[in-house]
């Protein structure tokens, strides 16, 4: 009789310490930090001509290094406020010019190659629960340890990165330790918007479940091309990004696939009517014969939209495959991200497993980029965008091949990396290249 009253006592003791161990896991703040350099070699190479935007033909070394810091403080039940104060310096091969789909994705953060301190994300986030169900969230970059629920509305507000949120992709999306290419790490297509470092004033809204995830997102947009300064005339410049994406497993195997859609406008200039000024008569003002710019003809009102489509799937439990599909109209000028209007892209990623080197990664991908027709033929005019711009154009399309080794080291602290990729048509011309780049790139995390 003793120990049937005792039971029960014993019970209730062990659920109190069981929960009180849970507990004792739950963090009201987290601090995380990380810095990558990304040091490339591209060999010399043939090009029959060479304009203000190309990579230049003879052998180049570039650096790039980015250096952040995660901080978050829980304010109340699922909320938290997060500050990622970052810090960048170098340049990108030939300053990032002349390969749509460009070879190091931490080039784009750079805005200058001497050293600068600037705030990445500053944001505030809430969670509403939709239901009792929770699950464990492990520390880490902005995020806190904590249980969250297993569906829920969010709600987000401030100076966030766009693809934290959107064409997410397990195998290829962070340039710090999967792929480096541009046209890798995001649908290609996805002029996303953003400064000239990656960051944007954003609200946030999404719903999130076990098979369904659906976010909105309104962000500000620079004033000028590839600008670090927002456009305050934010009713007549903005960008609405629009995402779904289905969960599902194969044999077990997880799987995603997302369909995403946007529209951006701002004070951007038009390939066809830039096309039309260039044939006018040299007297007009808005001419440009010497320096062949779309600037003469931006105004407020253009804008560009495009869609794009996101699959990975869990191969085996050391290999994974994905692919994305991205297109935009191609008529306004590109204004945040890539000169990129169609894109294509496939890729593996493998973990080293059966070499006894588990958090190692293998990555093999492929990337095709191309132009819409306006914008084709105003370069081949001679004519200048952010990013690309040979003063001639022989037509074809862009093809990146890429592949890395990532070791995992000091566990997985350190993960140093060695990169080739080959580039054919750089910048979409068949008169340069092909061009070669070999890389080592140096991630630690903490």
């Amino acid at each position: 009789m003793k120990h049937n009253k005792l039971f029960p006592l014993l019970l209730t003791a062990n659920m109190a310490f069981a929960q009180d161990s849970l507990q004792k896991k739950i963090k009201w703040f987290t601090l995380h930090a990380q810095e990558t350099t990304v040091t490339q070699f591209r060999p010399k190479f043939n090009a029959l001509y060479t304009g203000a935007h190309s990579q230049t033909p003879e052998e180049q070394w570039a650096t790039t290094i980015t250096s952040t810091i995660f901080g978050g403080l829980k304010l109340w039940p699922q909320a938290q406020i997060f500050i990622n104060p970052e810090i960048a310096g170098g340049s990108g091969l030939s300053s990032a010019f002349g390969i749509a789909a460009f070879t190091n994705g931490e080039a784009f953060r750079v805005g200058s190659p001497a050293p600068t301190i600037y705030l990445g994300r500053g944001f505030f986030r809430q969670l509403i629960p939709l239901s009792k169900e929770r699950e464990w969230q492990d520390d880490g970059e902005n995020k806190i340890a904590q249980y969250i629920p297993k569906k829920y509305i969010s709600f987000t507000i401030g100076k966030i990165s766009i693809a934290d949120y959107f064409d997410d992709n397990s195998f290829s999306h962070n340039p710090r330790n999967q792929f480096l290419s541009w046209g890798l790490m995001s649908n290609g297509a996805w002029d996303y918007p953003a400064n000239t470092r990656g960051y944007t004033p954003s609200i946030i809204l999404e719903y999130i479940s076990r098979k369904f995830e659906v976010r909105y997102g309104i962000s500000m947009m620079p004033v000028t091309a590839n600008g670090n300064i927002m456009d305050k005339n934010v009713n007549k410049a903005n960008a609405h990004s629009f995402e779904v994406k289905y969960k599902y497993t194969v044999k077990n195997k997880p799987g995603k696939i997302s369909a995403l859609a946007f529209y951006n406008t701002a004070f951007m200039g038009s390939y066809t009517d830039a096309n039309i000024i260039s044939t006018a008569d040299s007297a007009n003002p808005n001419f440009y014969r010497n320096d062949y710019s779309i600037v003469a003809s931006r105004q407020y009102g253009r804008s560009k939209y495009g869609f794009g489509l996101n699959i990975e799937q869990t191969i085996t439990d050391n290999v994974g495959v994905f692919a994305r599909a991205s297109y935009n109209d191609g008529k306004s000028e590109t204004w945040c991200f890539t000169e990129i209007d169609r894109a294509f892209s496939i890729g593996t990623s493998i973990k080293g497993n059966n070499w006894k080197r588990e958090n190692d990664i293998i990555g093999i991908a492929y990337c095709l980029s191309g132009l819409s027709a306006e914008h084709a033929n105003y370069l081949a005019k001679g004519g200048l965008g952010f990013i690309i711009g040979d003063g001639r154009l022989n037509y074809g399309n862009e093809h990146l091949f890429e592949s890395f080794y990532s070791a995992s080291l000091l566990n997985c602290r350190f993960t140093p990396s060695l990169v080739y990729q080959f580039v054919l048509n750089p910048a979409y011309n068949k008169d340069r290249g092909p061009i070669n780049i070999f890389s080592l790139r140096l991630h630690f995390s903490i």
